[in-house]
């Protein structure tokens, strides 16, 4: 089941009304299980009574928080930047020389290993599924791909800012290039089984952005 087109301007989310503490709870729960759901089987693979029975909730409960699919899957693109942010938080916090460039991308390859390199990034599987499918959700997968760069971007501006590269570096396009091979890596090693091209293209990048050292 894919997702479908809503009436509202494309990219935007429905206003939802508010909700207790325990209606919260029971949307975030319905989100975390449609965000396991979804990185298993895919969004076509995943139906909302998929969702329904893993989650444990009623029909009549998952659309009175989502209007329908479409807006399911734009709350679980939501949820899995914050969770791959949240998960490199302390690093991304640090990025302000050339040494924490490398912790952080080392968190990246050994998190990878930890899962014997299955399962891919999970917001670059979703882009890859709707990006060209499902036109409503493409601003969302961009907007994500924005959020993860951001920090990247003002720790490669603190690196500037303190000195570390010249005025001159595009600190735009560095932070691009950077989470590009991230995600490029992530898929090569997903693929093969191994760390080996997540490595090599970190380490490109980086060294890219070492021709920029002041």
């Amino acid at each position: 089941m894919t997702p479908t087109d809503t009436a509202s301007t494309p990219g935007a989310v429905p206003a939802r009304p508010r909700h207790t503490a325990a209606g919260r709870r029971t949307r975030e729960r319905i989100v975390k299980t449609a965000a396991e759901l979804i990185y298993r089987k895919g969004v076509a693979g995943t139906s909302i009574p998929d969702v329904q029975q893993a989650a444990r909730v009623s029909a009549s409960q998952i659309y009175h928080y989502f209007g329908d699919k479409t807006e399911l899957v734009r709350a679980v693109i939501a949820y899995q930047v914050e969770q791959t942010i949240e998960g490199q938080q302390p690093h991304l916090d640090r990025l302000d020389s050339f040494q924490a460039l490398r912790a952080w991308c080392d968190a990246v390859v050994t998190a990878q290993e930890r899962h014997d390199c299955a399962g891919g990034c999970a917001i670059g599987s979703l882009a890859s599924e709707l990006v060209e499918t499902c036109e409503p959700l493409r601003g969302d997968l961009a907007r994500a791909f924005d959020r993860w760069e951001t920090p990247i971007r003002a720790g490669l501006g603190r690196m500037r800012q303190e000195g570390t590269l010249v005025a001159e570096a595009d600190i735009d396009q560095l932070a691009s290039a950077l989470l590009a091979a991230v995600q490029g890596g992530l898929l090569l090693s997903q693929v093969r089984r191994s760390s080996q091209p997540l490595r090599a293209a970190i380490e490109a990048a980086i060294g890219h952005v070492e021709r920029f050292a002041a």
